[in-house]
């Protein structure tokens, strides 16, 4: 069906024709050039390679061709088994890999699964190794190792745990005004890991009452698994029936965190970041980093209300991420939900964000709604094209930026238009065969009327090209 191939590692659905799906074929072959890239980028035969994974259930078909296939590339092996996307990245740091496999895809639904490829610092790796590891994997120029010369296995059982106190040490994470709180918390863990691991920080954080929504990791999705607000109208309704404080939403391997506010009403996944970066800025004044597809929320709350720089950076974690070091943030992240707090490290984390979010809803002692009616109020419509193979998305993109060359336009990533009191992004996804839309307005209204438009624009431009 697909098979998607990027620099941070490769993504598809199981079954098919190898070349064409993320097939077993498929997967020794990817897996194998990544270990030759950390081979050579250690300078040693002799390497470690941690993997974790989420509760897909392809994965543990997958997990077995991927250790089977580093200990035949002479690699030692740590598995952590089902674990979250921040839990692996922090484990290759405690373990000190040489680098890191997440086995997972996402938000995408059960049919996909993925490789996602880290380096010996729990970060994706960067461009040139991604480069590199395309180039050898499309030559198969890797050589498996002898009999003699074959890698270890062993398995970390308390990567999870690790992971939780990490989060309960953020000097910024108040544990004790947390249990204060009394707070009575809803999350839907659409049958992945996050069932387990959230229960486990909740209790640990000294929330009161927790009401548990598809908690089991059996992968069996219980809906689809982006935590959209027309995904999450369960947890919902349970809010609302519950009388909770808040509601949490993570995606299968726990790097995106969305919200409910107390009335049943979604916080909007946008604005995940924004509430934990108000936090974070009223303690530690400094720059924060979203990128260009995030709402402009973050850029007024960190600009208007504290005075500080904000800057956008090309969509994709490595490029968040790497804007951040190059100016120092001291928060960022992407508007789909995933928080980076370099005080812990610098990945998307579920974990450290509602740990965040409930000290500030402690410390403010006011509802989860009045506060979300604190920030500016801005309405994102996100939508897609489905791509067929014969279409050219670069001219697509470069016909959108003449067309629209009179207004203020971005090209570094896509091409994003904005508008006097609006914008709108359009972008090939890394991870689907998809154009992204994404329109920003003061009313969904508005923002749906602007992609429209700009989907109206690109089919006329398919259609005058085929």
């Amino acid at each position: 069906m697909a098979l998607v191939k990027s620099i941070s590692g490769f993504r598809g659905t199981i079954g098919g024709k190898a070349g064409d799906n993320l097939t077993p074929v498929d997967l020794v072959g990817f897996v194998a050039a990544f270990a030759q890239v950390i081979k050579e980028k250690a300078g040693k035969d002799n390497i470690t390679i941690l993997v974790g994974r989420d509760a897909r259930i392809s994965g543990q078909m997958v997990n077995n061709l991927v250790c089977g296939t580093l200990m035949a590339m002479g690699v030692d092996v740590i598995d952590t088994g089902l674990s979250t996307t921040p839990t692996t990245e922090l484990a290759v740091i405690d373990n000190h890999a040489d680098g890191g496999i997440i086995l997972t895809a996402s938000h995408n639904p059960i049919q996909w699964n993925a490789l996602k490829f880290l380096a010996s610092n729990g970060e994706f790796i960067s461009k040139q190794d991604g480069e590199k590891v395309l180039e050898i994997a499309a030559k198969n120029d890797f050589t498996f190792a002898q009999a003699t010369k074959l890698g270890k296995y062993t398995t970390v059982e308390n990567a999870v745990d690790r992971h939780i106190e990490k989060v309960l040490a953020l000097p910024l994470v108040d544990v004790e005004a947390i249990k204060q709180a009394d707070f009575r918390i809803a999350f839907d863990s659409v049958n992945s890991t996050g069932g387990f691991v959230l229960k486990k920080l909740l209790k640990a954080l000294g929330v009161k009452e927790i009401f548990a929504l598809n908690d089991e990791p059996t992968g069996v999705f219980a809906h689809n698994p982006e935590p959209l607000p027309e995904n999450i109208t369960d947890i919902c309704a349970l809010v609302e029936k519950e009388h909770c404080h808040c509601g949490f939403i993570v995606d299968p391997d726990v790097d995106r965190l969305a919200i409910v506010s107390n009335t049943g009403k979604p916080f909007v996944e946008e604005y995940t970041l924004v509430a934990v970066a108000d936090y974070v800025l009223s303690n530690t004044p400094g720059n924060t980093v979203s990128n260009l597809s995030s709402s402009r929320a973050l850029r007024d709350v960190t600009e208007k209300r504290y005075n500080q720089k904000y800057e956008a950076a090309a969509v994709g974690e490595v490029n968040v991420v790497a804007k951040m070091k190059e100016i120092n943030a001291v928060i960022g992240g992407e508007g789909n939900g995933g928080v980076i707090y370099p005080e812990c490290h610098y990945g998307r984390d579920a974990l450290v964000g509602i740990a965040l979010f409930l000290t500030l809803l402690a410390k403010k002692k006011i509802s989860c709604q009045d506060l979300r009616d604190s920030y500016p109020n801005y309405v994102i419509a996100k939508k897609k094209m489905e791509l067929t193979p014969e279409i050219d998305v670069d001219l697509v993109l470069s016909s959108m930026a003449e067309k629209y060359k009179n207004y203020d336009v971005n090209t570094i990533d896509g091409v994003k238009i904005n508008f006097d009191n609006e914008w709108v992004h359009l972008r090939k996804s890394n991870t689907e065969p998809i154009i992204r839309i994404y329109a920003e307005s003061d009313s969904m209204a508005k923002a749906e009327h602007l992609a429209d438009v700009i989907i109206e624009n690109i089919s006329s431009i398919i259609r005058e090209n085929l």
